[in-house]
């Protein structure tokens, strides 16, 4: 599913106030690799139980004659963590557990890609370097299981908006 596709029938509006859920996030990825229009990316949605957007602050830390310890913040790494159970015959998993991604070094592990919010429609577009850390798994009986990391490459997000054409 793309986003366009998901996006059909949801208007989002700037000014939303109220709780967000994780099912309100919307986390796409372009499985051509050409970043061109984010409304053409793939939706991870089928079989994913889990998005966990996190940001983890890099710092320096110095000591200060009188003043003590003091941190500064050097930079920003979003990572976006994505688990659930694995659904063969879907878009997104199917390229993303493909023995070429699987194993897929440097700029070959690289997804253009957008976490956005669909109540609002606003979110941040990046690329993402893909890390399959369980491409299946679990105990007998139970749904195997994926685990997947997308660390964001480079300097700070695009903002993005998504907006109705």
């Amino acid at each position: 599913m793309t986003v366009k596709e998901l996006m059909t029938g949801y208007t989002p509006n700037p000014s939303f106030e109220g709780v967000l859920t994780t099912d309100d996030l919307v986390f796409a990825i372009d499985l051509t690799k050409e970043g061109t229009d984010p409304k053409t990316y793939t939706v991870l949605q089928v079989g994913i139980s889990g998005i966990d957007a996190q940001l983890t602050a890099d710092t320096v830390d110095s000591n200060y004659i009188r003043a003590g310890k003091s941190s500064t913040k050097t930079g920003t790494q979003r990572n976006i963590k994505v688990t659930g159970d694995r659904f063969i015959g879907d878009d997104a998993q199917d390229a993303l557990f493909g023995i070429d991604n699987v194993y897929a070094t440097g700029q070959d592990a690289v997804f253009p890609g957008v976490l956005f919010n669909l109540k609002t429609g606003k979110g941040e577009k990046a690329d993402y370097t893909c890390v399959v850390n369980s491409d299946g798994g679990g105990t007998a009986g139970a749904n195997a299981t994926i685990d997947v990391d997308f660390k964001k490459v480079g300097d700070k997000p695009e903002e993005y908006t998504y907006a109705a054409e």
